[in-house]
C-alpha cells in the first residue's frame, strides 16, 4: 500500500505550510499574534487531515477527513489573500504561493473525488 507521503497532493500540501512557517518569522508582532498562528493552523491542517483520513479505516471517515483538508485549504487561501494586501508576503512570494495553490486545488479535489471504498 502506498504511503500518503508519496502522493503529489500531501507533496504540495507540505510545501505551502512549511512556506507558511516561514513567511511568520518575516512578520511583525502585530501580523504574527493576529494572523500568523491562524495561518500555519489551517495551512498545517490540510496535511494533517490527508494523513488522518489515509489512516482511516472506514471510506465516510476518510472522506469526512479529505473535505476538511479542503476546508484547511480554503481558508489558507483566505488568510494569504490578507497577507497579500496587507503586504505582509516578500517580492516574488506571491507568485510561489499562487503557483502551489493552483496545482494543490485541482490535485485535492481529484483527490477527494477518487476515494472509493477499500
Amino acid at each position: 500500500m502506498k504511503d500518503i507521503s508519496s502522493y503529489d497532493v500531501y507533496i504540495l500540501a507540505e510545501q505551502l505550510s512549511d512556506h507558511v512557517w516561514h513567511l511568520y518569522d518575516t512578520w511583525d508582532r502585530k501580523a504574527q499574534s493576529t494572523m500568523g498562528y491562524q495561518i500555519i493552523r489551517s495551512a498545517d491542517s490540510i496535511a494533517a487531515n490527508l494523513a488522518e483520513g489515509f489512516g482511516s479505516f472506514s471510506f465516510a471517515d476518510r472522506k469526512r477527513f479529505y473535505r476538511y483538508s479542503r476546508g484547511s485549504f480554503e481558508e489558507t487561501k483566505a488568510w494569504l489573500s490578507k497577507a497579500h494586501r496587507r503586504k505582509l508576503l516578500p517580492p516574488g512570494e506571491s507568485m510561489i504561493l499562487k503557483a502551489i495553490i493552483d496545482e494543490l486545488g485541482p490535485k485535492l479535489n481529484s483527490f477527494i473525488n477518487n476515494t472509493k471504498e477499500r
